[in-house]
């Protein structure tokens, strides 16, 4: 099918006619000009009115050729049907103060959970090919990223641009499963899935966790959680020293009771990451969810012809100049 993206440009098709009409009624002279170098033998009155005529069906045509190149035209094939075999995933990444925390290894390096979330979850999204994703960061209050989409590169993108407190210091689950819902709710049901990701425990939001997980269950919601974050770190003592140092827990605040009611209810699995390699290990077993049948998407194979026009155009420009420089060379001959 051919088309323009463009028509509208047409409009202009007559712009050189309206023009010529403007300068005719101005000037006290024949409506068309006649270069001097046009011809140079007398002619016939039937030859004169089609010498008078040339020079302007020559621009006329070349004016044409330019708005069919500006007009965009393209060549459109026949619809082709893609299959999309793949699962709707929402995903909810908490990046409220506590991802700051920096218990976690990764290449050698220490390293926060945020960092440790970007390259393991980024990961994953490249992995999902086929899939739906979205994207929920939930914080003080929780916000739809990305919306369900085929992008991977963009979801991928836009958790790594993710920064720590971006949604606020506390930490909204229930909010954050609410939001999932809200937007989950319209997919088959068997599509509705959540992969939930905290370090902490609800400390903000309208509706808590259990009464998320209620309206998720009725909703047909699966959640999967994860809590995140080593169970022991140790505190360097005096002047960074092993005297006086200590062994703490920088997940005493993570709410497992609460993640493992969320995941029973709706369906779903708890799971438990204390460094990367965990975390890394969770979602690969996650990619064995149950795949699930989409809409097809319709593809058309599109060819652009602007480079006709153009190109034809530029031959005419050639042989316009070839002609006067034809022109000036007989006369030089005379």
């Amino acid at each position: 099918m051919f088309s323009f993206d463009w028509p509208m440009v047409f409009w202009l098709l007559p712009l050189p006619l309206i023009w010529l009409l403007a300068r005719s009624s101005s000037q006290q002279q024949a409506a068309i000009v006649i270069p001097s170098d046009w011809y140079t033998q007398p002619v016939s009155q039937a030859d004169k009115h089609a010498t008078r005529l040339l020079p302007w069906l020559f621009s006329l045509l070349l004016w044409a050729l330019l708005l069919t190149a500006a007009a965009v035209p393209r060549w459109q094939g026949e619809a082709i049907e893609l299959p999309a075999s793949g699962r709707d995933l929402m995903l909810a990444v908490d990046i409220s103060g506590s991802m700051e925390t920096p218990d976690m290894v990764f290449n050698d390096q220490q390293a926060n959970r945020l960092q440790v979330v970007k390259a393991v979850v980024s990961d994953f999204v490249e992995r999902r090919a086929g899939d739906r994703l979205g994207l929920i960061l939930f914080g003080t209050h929780a916000y739809l990223q990305a919306p369900l989409t085929f992008d991977r590169a963009t979801v991928g993108q836009l958790l790594r641009e993710a920064q720590l407190g971006f949604a606020g210091e506390k930490t909204a689950i229930g909010d954050a499963i609410g939001l999932a819902i809200k937007r989950l709710r319209e997919r088959p049901a068997e599509s509705r899935v959540l992969i939930l990701l905290t370090d902490g425990a609800n400390t903000a939001g309208a509706i808590t966790p259990a009464q998320a997980a209620t309206l998720a269950q009725q909703a047909g919601l699966k959640i999967y959680t994860i809590g995140l974050g080593a169970e022991q770190i140790i505190q360097p003592g005096l002047f960074g020293s092993q005297f006086g140092s200590r062994v703490i827990n920088p997940s005493q605040d993570l709410d497992e009771k609460s993640l493992q009611d969320i995941a029973e209810k709706t369906g779903g699995r708890y799971f438990r990451a204390r460094n990367p390699q965990e975390l890394d290990t969770i979602y690969t077993l996650l990619d064995t969810l149950e795949p699930n049948e989409h809409d097809k998407e319709v593809f058309r194979p599109t060819r652009t012809l602007t480079h006709w026009p153009i190109g034809l155009a530029l031959c005419l420009m050639i042989l316009k100049l070839l002609g006067q420089w034809f022109t000036q060379w007989r006369e030089a001959q005379v």
